[in-house]
Formats: structure tokens, C-alpha cells, sequence
């Protein structure tokens, strides 16, 4: 009986290990994909600045302290870097504003498609992905006609005498948030139809029975139930809306900056590559801090709900 076990287990082993074999190539190629260029910023962050971009091949932690401080040029003493910081800020800020913007736009939006017809469906969510149809710097130029000195909304408040002179909006930080919600606003529908379609709507018809009102239906019912939708649709909105290059630098003229603008500068004009390695980086672990928030509050909705 233990030779057969022993037969057993090591045909087991060999059958994982072949499978493994068959793998590798496939395993070695996303690995260098994957962790190679990841890993080419990693190295770059602690080196030295070349004088015309590049890198020169001596250590260094410059680039790192850069990040968040600033070195005086005449006596070398070190001081928060208030443009860093403020660019920060601004990042987050807006991304975070985005994503709610998107939530309160996208929630309503979800609801009334989920609640149509079946055969109506489909039709909704293709008027919804057509904007992916288009390229991003197209449709961010869409939005600065529209909102530019002589744009649709100046000319029509002009003719309709609601203004004497064009309004400012364009190279703003609203200029930016009008922008960032209109191109991500479809990545936060799509998740919270894809969670409002499982619902189960006799449970809602059971609250009105019950004689309650339609905002508890909507925080005691609706809300639980599309959580995951929720968590999923905010991740998908922040992440790459606190990259984001093409909307910010179109719409706030370079003069209001975000994040991803910052690092292309440093890569660009400013020759700095080790300070853009190391703000990507930086970026991306304010990314992990966001993604794992998200599969934290997945596994515990999850035990919630089963």
C-alpha cells in the first residue's frame, strides 16, 4: 500500500513539474516585462544625474530626498519642497474629487440602466463605451473647445447676455476636474451596472412595503448591495486619474500640474531621471496604498455577505 502512495505521489510531482516546464517561457517573458522596466526606475532612483538627461553610474540618495525636500543653492541647508508638495496635493485632491464626481454621476446613470428593459440594455451600456471608441487626446480637445475663452458655453452666454466678457475657465484646476470626469465617468458606470444588475429589485419592492422611504431603500438596501461596484468603480477612476498627463497638461496649460506632469518634466526639460524614477515610484506606492485598501474592503464585504 505505501509503494503504491509512494507511486502515486511521485507521479503527482512529476506531473507538477511538467507542468511547470511548459510554463517557464511563458513565466520568464511577463516576469521581464513586467519587473524589468520596473526594475531599470528602481535602479535609476539612486543614481546621479547626468548633465544632458541620462544617468551617470554613482550612487546616490539626491533623488529621494528631492522628492519631499529642496536643497538651498547658496548655504545647502534643506527645506520642504512646497512645489513637490503642492503638486501632491493637487494630484490627490483632484483624483479624489474626480472619483467622487464620477460616483454621484455614474451611481444614477448604473441604476437607470439596470432598472431598463433586457432587451434595452445593451443598447445603454454601447451609448456608454462609445467614448472609448475615440482617442483620449481627442476627447480631451472636445472638452477644451467647449470650455475655452471662445468656446460653446462662452458664446452662448455671451449671445444670451448672461456675460459681457468671456469667463476663465480653461487652465484651472476645474478645468482639469471637468476634463478628468468626462473621460473616466464610463469606468465607474460599467462596475456599478455590472454589481446593480445582480440585484435582486423584489428586495427593494420589500422596503416600499415596509413603509420605507426611498433614501433608507438606498442606503439600507441599494448601497450595501452594489459595495463591491462601488470600491471598484473608485479604484478604477483614482488610480489613473492620479497619472494622469494628456487632460492636465491640455487643460491646465502647465501651469496647474499634476502628478504624472511632474515626473514627465523630470524626464524631459528638467534632465533629472534619478528624481523622475524615484516620483514614479512614489506614485505607484500611493497606487499599492489604494489597491490594497480595495482588496481589504473586498475580502471583508465579502465575509459580510457570506
Amino acid at each position: 500500500m505505501s509503494t503504491q502512495n509512494n507511486l502515486i505521489e511521485r507521479e503527482r510531482r512529476r506531473d507538477i513539474m511538467n507542468r511547470w516546464l511548459l510554463s517557464m517561457p511563458a513565466l520568464v517573458i511577463i516576469l521581464l516585462a513586467a519587473t524589468g522596466p520596473l526594475l531599470i526606475v528602481v535602479v535609476y532612483s539612486f543614481l546621479t544625474p547626468g548633465p544632458y538627461g541620462d544617468v551617470e553610474w554613482k550612487f546616490s540618495t539626491d533623488a529621494w530626498t528631492s522628492v519631499i525636500l529642496e536643497r538651498d543653492i547658496f548655504d545647502d541647508t534643506l527645506s520642504i519642497a512646497e512645489a513637490h508638495l503642492n503638486i501632491f496635493l493637487r494630484s490627490v485632491k483632484l483624483s479624489l474629487v474626480t472619483t467622487v464626481a464620477t460616483l454621484i454621476f455614474g451611481f444614477p446613470t448604473a441604476y437607470f440602466i439596470a432598472t431598463r428593459p433586457a432587451k434595452t440594455r445593451e443598447l445603454w451600456l454601447f451609448l456608454i463605451t462609445i467614448p472609448f471608441w475615440t482617442n483620449l487626446l481627442i476627447r480631451t480637445f472636445a472638452v477644451l473647445e467647449v470650455i475655452r475663452s471662445g468656446g460653446l458655453i462662452n458664446t452662448v452666454a455671451m449671445k444670451l447676455g448672461l456675460i459681457a466678457s468671456p469667463m476663465q475657465m480653461l487652465f484651472t484646476d476645474g478645468a482639469i476636474l471637468v476634463g478628468m470626469i468626462y473621460v473616466y465617468l464610463p469606468l465607474m458606470v460599467l462596475p456599478l451596472y455590472a454589481s446593480m444588475e445582480k440585484i435582486d429589485f423584489r428586495l427593494i419592492e420589500a422596503g416600499y412595503d415596509l413603509y420605507a422611504t426611498p433614501f433608507k431603500v438606498l442606503t439600507k438596501i441599494v448601497i450595501p448591495l452594489v459595495k463591491p461596484g462601488i470600491i471598484a468603480g473608485s479604484i478604477l477612476v483614482f488610480i489613473p486619474s492620479l497619472g494622469a498627463y494628456v487632460t492636465p497638461n491640455m487643460l491646465g496649460g502647465g501651469k496647474n500640474m499634476m502628478l504624472g506632469n511632474l515626473i514627465e518634466l523630470q524626464f524631459g526639460q528638467g534632465r533629472n531621471w534619478p528624481l523622475g524614477a524615484s516620483l514614479s515610484i512614489t506614485m505607484m506606492a500611493i497606487v499599492m496604498i489604494a489597491l490594497i485598501a480595495y482588496i481589504r474592503n473586498s475580502g471583508s464585504a465579502g465575509k459580510a455577505h457570506g
